[in-house]
């Protein structure tokens, strides 16, 4: 019989750490700058894990070796209990996707919104044209948006709309594990609020795991089931969200 220690987790992170080389100065040696500096937690099935901190504190370099777009200096990252560095690059975008603060910058301006959110599938999978044509209706209309917006160039559409394309683009490989970086942080209110609630409908839906970073605590409260809390590339606090808000374990919490 099967237990739960026996299930890997979604994610691992064991030891994590990033070190940059940055100038200190003409003629003077270049100084070590831990971005990350040993960062160790896990992402269940499901579960939504905040990642909150000011800015420069390394949220999005740690998002970054999450999904394999830096390497980390020293440590381990796991997918389902097999290690990142063992895993191709084509069956990591199958199981980790991500999507970015500003919807704008991250879209293609020069795309029509159909090529933007093919592209993985093209890139990634074998699919035919007719299939990937199928699977992109499917993720813009899960989205909420209709389908004659396909033709449309990410300019013809508001804020609002231009993130629920980067989150069609996300899913169109079927991902497991989404990581957002500040998803929301370059919308109005409104478009905030559609947006996280559209989150909430598409985890429950395809049963996804989240890592929500944001420096917005009123949104990371209403998101997420676990909070790491980042201070200068270190973790000082991992807690449950209700217990956080209630009752803060560190000072700079």
């Amino acid at each position: 019989m099967q237990t739960d220690r026996d299930v890997p987790f979604k994610l691992e992170a064991i030891g994590i750490e990033k070190a940059f080389q940055i100038s200190s100065g003409f003629m003077k040696p270049k100084k070590i700058l831990h971005a990350v500096n040993g960062a160790s937690f896990h992402l269940n099935a499901g579960e939504t894990i905040g990642v909150v901190g000011e800015s420069g504190c390394g949220k999005s370099t740690l998002a970054d070796i999450l999904l394999g777009l830096e390497q980390a200096s020293a440590g381990e990252v796991k997918l389902n209990g097999r290690s990142l560095l063992a895993i191709p690059r084509r069956e990591i975008a199958s199981l980790i996707q991500p999507v970015f603060q500003d919807p704008f910058s991250s879209l293609n301006p020069r795309k029509t919104i159909h090529s933007i959110i093919a592209l993985p599938l093209k890139v990634s999978t074998d699919l035919s044209r007719q299939e990937q044509n199928k699977r992109v209706e499917e993720m813009l209309l899960l989205v909420g948006l209709p389908l004659h917006f396909l033709q449309r160039l990410p300019h013809q559409l508001s804020g609002g709309q231009r993130q629920r394309v980067a989150i069609a683009r996300a899913l169109v490989l079927m991902p497991e594990i989404v990581v957002l970086d500040e998803p929301t942080s370059a919308l109005d209110v409104s478009a905030q609020a559609q947006i996280l609630n559209l989150l909430k409908d598409l985890q429950e839906k395809l049963n996804l795991s989240y890592i929500f970073i944001s420096h917005d605590l009123s949104v990371i409260e209403y998101m997420v089931d676990r909070i790491i809390v980042f201070y200068l590339g270190k973790i000082v606090e991992i807690t449950d969200c209700q217990e956080l808000f209630s009752n803060p374990g560190h000072p700079y919490t």
